[in-house]
Order: C-alpha cells, then sequence, then structure tokens
C-alpha cells in the first residue's frame, strides 16, 4: 500500500482499526502506538493516551495511524524494516495495558513483504 506514486508507508490501518482508533481518541483524548515486542500481551499493537509511553532512542516512529504516532523498538524493527505493518482490529479482549481493553476488540498487526520496488523507495536496498 502506497500513498501517492512516492511514499511507501511503513505502517498503515483498516478502517475497522481507523474506527477503533478515533472511538479511542473521542473517550481519551490523543493516543499513540508502541508495537509490543512480547512479555505480557505478546507481540501487539498497544494503543496508549499520547505521552503515557514514554519513547526514547531505541525507539523507531514508523508513522502514524489515524493521526496517532506509531512506534516500534530498533530491535524488533530490524526484523520488521522489509514489512509493511497493517494494524487491523478483531474481536476480544485488547492487551490489558492497551486502550481498547474494554472496547470488546482488539488491535492485531498484520504484514506483508514489500515489493523490490518499495523497498528501493524506503533506501533498504
Amino acid at each position: 500500500m502506497t500513498q501517492g506514486d512516492s511514499e511507501v508507508r511503513k505502517v498503515v490501518a483498516t478502517e475497522a482499526a481507523l474506527e477503533l482508533i478515533e472511538r479511542l481518541r473521542s473517550k481519551h483524548g490523543p493516543v499513540m502506538f508502541h508495537q509490543s515486542g512480547g512479555c505480557c500481551d505478546g507481540s501487539s499493537p498497544m494503543c496508549f493516551p499520547l505521552g503515557e509511553f514514554i519513547v526514547g532512542d531505541s525507539d523507531v516512529l514508523m508513522g502514524e495511524i489515524g493521526g496517532a504516532p506509531f512506534y516500534m523498538s530498533k530491535a524488533q524493527y530490524e526484523y520488521w524494516k522489509f514489512t509493511q505493518l497493517i494494524i487491523d482490529v478483531v474481536p476480544g479482549r485488547g492487551g490489558m495495558f492497551s486502550l481498547e481493553g474494554p472496547e470488546g476488540q482488539r488491535f492485531l498487526t498484520r504484514s506483508r513483504v514489500f515489493t523490490e520496488e518499495e523497498q528501493r523507495k524506503l533506501k533498504l536496498l
């Protein structure tokens, strides 16, 4: 998925995910995401009130979805840099630290490998 002819986005969201982001924003104000790398909530996108999760030099800004910044740890990015993250929503309970927990839906990361052309545009080749 690209935006326009020249921009390749590292993270995108489905319409269902964008709707849930907007619902969470209306309840909690501005939000942000960090792709969990495991531990308590597995490997899932975690949604927090903007600024509640402290990002630093060990995190990479992947882009924005629904106006919300989306981060991932540098170490995890090294494994995922050739793939586009597609943030979707499925029925179920979200991560215990993620804002969508009580919504009856949870965010889910799907992915696809970038084409060679997209990898060149992202300067991965």
